[in-house]
């Protein structure tokens, strides 16, 4: 995975070509501003994600979430139920999730010991975290740097002992990045972002829904804006894909951690869908 993160720095640099440049740029015009030789610029574009810049291009351009909303919108459930639920699907990766009772919660995470450590992945590092019953944080320091993400993510459970121990975190991070085997999740929140973190569960890869969506599946069709929140409150990022969760004009919202890193998310997603499809 560190030669994925590599090369997410290179998608993250693309970005930032792109909107100054337009779509309209060339393989060649990229890879001269990045000094990059075209031959190796196609080559990390196509092992990151799996398809040639010029088509990948298209899914880095900011008017893609609106085409994800037109072609690839996600209806959600409206009967959406707190506490352990059915595996949702990544690929061929099975993600299965607990609840945490919402007194524990009340209590700051007093008595949970939670392990940490640093990892490479497909968008640049990213700082895990879990119990002994599953992954409970998953943070990306691309943007906002290692020291933010730390402290962004250990200020939720203040009263919680926390432990580097990534040896012990590995295999679930290999499967998650790798899409392929079996992840359990600890969900820590209160009782309605449990629910809004459940309903984000339900979009599928290379899809996307509205937070007017996920408040209506919720229960909570006029509480738009403290669903926005709840997504925002998301400590597994990527896993639980709050990622996918648009404004109903095509706009991206927010990102906890980082807009560049939200449309390289969708981006690869997109493709890869599309890829297998």
């Amino acid at each position: 995975m560190a030669e994925d993160s590599y090369h997410y720095a290179v998608i993250a640099r693309a970005l930032q070509e792109i909107d100054a440049g337009g779509p309209g740029l060339t393989l060649e015009d990229l890879a001269a501003r990045m000094q990059m030789s075209p031959a190796h610029f196609q080559r990390v574009f196509s092992a990151w994600v799996g398809v040639s810049p010029k088509r990948y291009q298209q899914y880095l351009t900011l008017d893609h979430a609106k085409r994800l909303l037109a072609d690839r919108f996600t209806l959600l459930d409206t009967t959406l139920a707190t506490g352990l639920s059915a595996p949702s699907r990544l690929h061929d990766l099975f993600l299965t999730w607990e609840a945490m009772r919402p007194g524990d919660y009340a209590r700051g995470g007093a008595g949970l010991t939670i392990h940490w450590g640093w990892f490479d992945s497909p968008f640049g590092p990213a700082l895990v975290m879990g119990t002994q019953r599953g992954i409970c944080g998953m943070g990306f320091a691309a943007e906002m740097g290692e020291a933010a993400a730390f402290e962004d993510l250990i200020r939720r459970w203040p009263r919680a002992s926390f432990v580097q121990d990534p040896v012990r975190l590995r295999p679930w991070v290999q499967a998650a990045f790798g899409c392929e085997g079996t992840v359990p999740l600890l969900l820590i929140g209160a009782p309605f972002q449990i629910k809004v973190w459940e309903a984000l569960l339900r979009i599928p890869s290379g899809h996307v829904t509205t937070y007017s969506e996920i408040a209506a599946a919720v229960g909570a069709p006029r509480a738009v804006r403290a669903v926005g929140t709840a997504v925002g409150r998301n400590p597994i990022s990527w896993l639980i894909p709050c990622h996918r969760a648009l404004r109903r004009d095509g706009a991206l919202g927010g990102y906890h951690w980082g807009l560049p890193v939200k449309r390289a998310l969708l981006a690869w997603e997109a493709a890869r869908s599309e890829d297998a499809a």
